[in-house]
């Protein structure tokens, strides 16, 4: 299996910043997809942004521009640094990894909430 801990969520003013973290471990495979999803309270989870092993991203339209994933294989972590926040990006965020081992794996979540 494989475990994730997420960390670097918390509150915010609008335009401020945040960084997120998120650390696998266990059976980890070199081709393999990490990503970050949110949910905000009555609403389905949505794509943020994810990144290919070989660091390759995609992004959800909102936050072109504002957000930026990258990775650090060899720590098998990835990153969301997330700038010029709004109140609409308030929400749980959840780190998920995805490999043709072990499928799709989801992380606790952790909470970001940027106050106007």
């Amino acid at each position: 299996q494989v475990q994730l801990v997420e960390s670097g969520g918390g509150l915010v003013q609008a335009g401020g910043s945040l960084r997120l973290s998120c650390a696998a471990s266990g059976r980890i495979v070199s081709r393999n997809v990490m990503g970050w999803y949110r949910q905000a309270p009555g609403r389905q989870r949505q794509l943020v942004a994810h990144i290919t092993d070989g660091g390759t991203s995609t992004y959800e339209d909102s936050v072109k521009g504002r957000f930026t994933i990258s990775r650090d294989n060899a720590k098998n972590t990835i990153y969301l640094q997330m700038n010029n926040l709004r109140p609409e990006d308030t929400a749980g965020y959840y780190c998920e990894f995805v490999s043709a081992v072990v499928g799709t794996i989801w992380g606790q979540g952790t909470q970001v909430t940027v106050s106007s």
